[in-house]
């Protein structure tokens, strides 16, 4: 059974890929800060017939991500698909930025991403198949000054994946991102088109991957 790796999971976007990829028989793994909240989630899923259960990471300390992927690897074997959908949406202008909080807000909106792509990359190498998929925000193309800290992380999600794209294709991986030019809420028509555009990512031919794509489509 293949394995889908979700961190920063909650209950919208990264919710409703998880499900997409569970009707498809992945075995998901969803992981947040709160681990009661993802544990519920994750039981959600369990009730629907499907297999998942939930797991605690920070996705701002680089030693939490990379345990947490390998505590996947040892228990289900190679990670086949990760979805990085962590995102500190923090409310504030350049004046009402908390001058402690914005390398935090970046840790968690870019550098678990990195760190994850890092602890993942080796054994997809090995098998030379595996997909990287982030979320990405329509701030990186638009950044607003008054998210500014996750305008910033959006644009570096979305250079992440383009940097990635070339060179791990070579090596058989699939990097690629969703740009979200919209208001995403729970169980919403939105949650449900930005999971079916992850699922058509993963999909693709290998020689038709493509690195990016928006919702909506016309953004």
């Amino acid at each position: 059974m293949k394995t889908f790796l979700s961190i920063g999971a909650g209950p919208g976007m990264g919710f409703a890929t998880a499900e997409r990829f569970a009707k498809e028989g992945f075995q998901v793994v969803l992981a947040a800060r709160t681990i009661a909240k993802t544990r519920e989630l994750a039981e959600r899923l369990v009730s629907k017939g499907y297999k998942a259960d939930g797991r605690r990471v920070d996705a701002s300390d680089p030693k939490s991500v990379a345990e947490l992927v390998a505590e996947v690897q040892k228990q289900h074997g190679p990670i086949d698909v990760l979805h990085y959908n962590a995102a500190s949406a923090r409310k504030a202008t350049l004046s009402e930025q908390p001058r402690d909080s914005f390398n935090s807000d970046l840790a968690v909106n870019i550098g678990g991403a990195l760190v994850a792509a890092q602890a993942v990359a080796p054994k997809m190498e090995d098998q030379k198949s595996g997909t990287i998929l982030l979320t990405g925000g329509g701030f990186a193309l638009a950044p607003s000054p008054d998210y500014l800290s996750v305008s910033i992380g959006k644009a570096g999600i979305r250079a992440l994946a383009h940097g990635l794209f070339e060179p791990f294709r070579e090596r058989g991986i699939h990097v690629a991102t969703v740009t979200v030019f919209a208001f995403v809420s729970p169980e919403s028509k939105e949650a449900s088109s930005v999971a079916e555009h992850f699922w058509h990512l993963y999909s693709q031919p290998r020689d038709s991957w493509t690195v990016e794509a928006n919702y909506p489509v016309s953004a």
